[in-house]
């Protein structure tokens, strides 16, 4: 089964790599994984996918809340939720194929970003599935290069309690 995990972490160096080489070493794959600055500069949201059981998405959860830079891990797949993904993709495109592959990209809501003489670039956002199948229509015309961001996803409707990070000594704080 595949589980959507997001945790609030604080924005110091090295909790990327801390967590990835955790869950890594542990054997445990993650599937797609982004991290961003969240509204609050002193907290990160790393969005995780792994694939597993229940017990695999226990013992991932258990592992992620023992890191001391880690202040929230929520399962969200298990509530209602919206998830994107953002891709860039470079076509190949001789110039009778070009209105072809825009016309495709204006369907998907997707929109060109760059042209060049025999080629186009592709903005598309939305779902995995919507991502793929816009990739599988691109594969005749040849794809040149192909970028995603991973998934990032966030609860409807209901809002979190607000999280500060602790300060740690390093900071200044007393």
């Amino acid at each position: 089964m595949r589980h959507v995990l997001s945790a609030l972490v604080q924005n110091v160096p090295g909790v990327l790599s801390h967590i990835a080489g955790m869950l890594a070493s542990r054997g445990y794959n993650i599937e797609s994984l982004a991290v961003g600055e969240t509204e609050n500069p002193r907290l990160s949201r790393m969005t995780f996918v792994v694939v597993g059981d229940t017990s695999v998405l226990e013992q991932v959860r258990k592992q992620l809340e023992k890191i001391v830079t880690v202040v929230r891990v929520d399962d969200i797949s298990s509530q209602d939720y919206v998830e994107r993904d953002l891709m860039l993709i470079k076509v190949a495109s001789p110039p009778g194929k070009r209105s072809e592959i825009r016309e495709l990209a204006e369907i998907f809501r997707g929109r060109i970003v760059d042209v060049a003489p025999e080629e186009l670039m592709i903005e598309i956002a939305g779902k995995e599935s919507k991502i793929e199948a816009f990739i599988e229509l691109m594969r005749p015309f040849g794809i040149i290069e192909l970028v995603r961001s991973g998934r990032i996803a966030m609860v409807r409707g209901s809002r979190p309690p607000r999280q500060e990070a602790p300060v740690s000594p390093a900071s200044g704080a007393k």
